[in-house]
């Protein structure tokens, strides 16, 4: 069967409220993380891409250019990095989350669909969930993985970019994002879109690895990040390059309190964290108010 491009704009139709907007295209002897964006020798603002500092508008392409490449290999990718743990991680993430009858939720840089698939079982199809992911080979593997498990509604999947979303103010009850914050360009941006398009009273969740481990675990965890998960990326995907990015990309992402500050400066409120496995990873919470 030949599959149709995922959709780049939102039906107004039910009761969700959406536009039909169109989105716009260390530690331990390794580099600690730098400031997210600044201007050098007069030229453009550089973000970080992993280790390396590129000019601020070309991380989008070269993160959907990433994506796109390990889409079908993403689920494994996410295996190797946490050794399995992300779905526990996941399911933590779900029960805080608490999902309701007849909510609506944005579930961004969803990919391939874990978090929405977890939350439509909750669900039981009364709900809207939307998947919005950068990467359009990403949307289609999660929706094709949606039509094996037989879910053909409840569940619409859009390219677009968490930075500028085609999603209409205060229409959304609860927004996720499970290890897709820290690929953004501009954060600061992404999380003030989350607080744009949540209602009064919404939920954020943000599930991500962090860059600080308990001591002890902090070190195993860096040889296991730079000499094992590069090797398995390029015997597994053929990709040692994008595994490697994304393991730099966790030690540019803030430590959980900084990200907490983030969060507050974006305009969220009850704001806290749970750190995960020894700090491997940590699920932030905020409220909009």
């Amino acid at each position: 069967m030949r599959l149709s491009r995922p959709r780049r704009t939102v039906s107004t139709s039910g009761s969700s409220g959406m536009a039909r907007n169109v989105a716009p295209p260390g530690t331990l002897g390794y580099p600690s993380r730098m400031t997210e964006t600044n201007k050098e020798d007069g030229g453009g603002d550089q973000v970080d891409f992993g280790y390396r500092r590129v000019e601020a508008e070309e991380k989008p392409q070269l993160v959907r250019s990433l994506f796109d490449r390990v889409a079908k290999r993403y689920d494994l990718m996410n295996d190797l990095m946490s050794a399995g743990a992300h779905r526990l991680w996941k399911r933590e993430m779900i029960d805080w989350l608490q999902p309701k009858p007849g909510m609506c939720l944005v579930d961004i840089a969803g990919g391939t669909g874990d978090i929405a698939f977890r939350c439509h079982a909750r669900l039981k199809g009364d709900g809207r969930i939307i998947v919005c992911d950068l990467s359009e080979n990403m949307v289609l593997e999660g929706r094709t993985r949606g039509w094996d498990q037989g879910i053909v509604s409840g569940i619409d999947w859009l390219v677009g970019n968490g930075e500028a979303l085609p999603l209409a103010s205060s229409s959304a009850d609860a927004y996720t994002n499970a290890f897709g914050i820290r690929n953004f360009t501009h954060m600061e941006k992404a999380l003030a879109e989350a607080a744009r398009v949540l209602k009064p009273g919404g939920r954020f969740l943000c599930l991500e690895f962090s860059p600080e481990q308990v001591p002890g675990l902090d070190r195993l965890y860096e040889i296991y990040s730079f000499s094992v998960i590069p090797a398995l990326g390029g015997i597994v995907a053929g990709d040692r390059d994008s595994y490697r990015y994304l393991v730099e990309s966790i030690r540019r992402f803030p430590p959980p309190a900084q990200f907490a500050d983030m969060m507050r400066e974006a305009g969220f409120g009850g704001v806290t964290w749970r750190p995960l496995s020894g700090g491997i990873a940590a699920l932030h919470s905020g409220w909009c108010i």
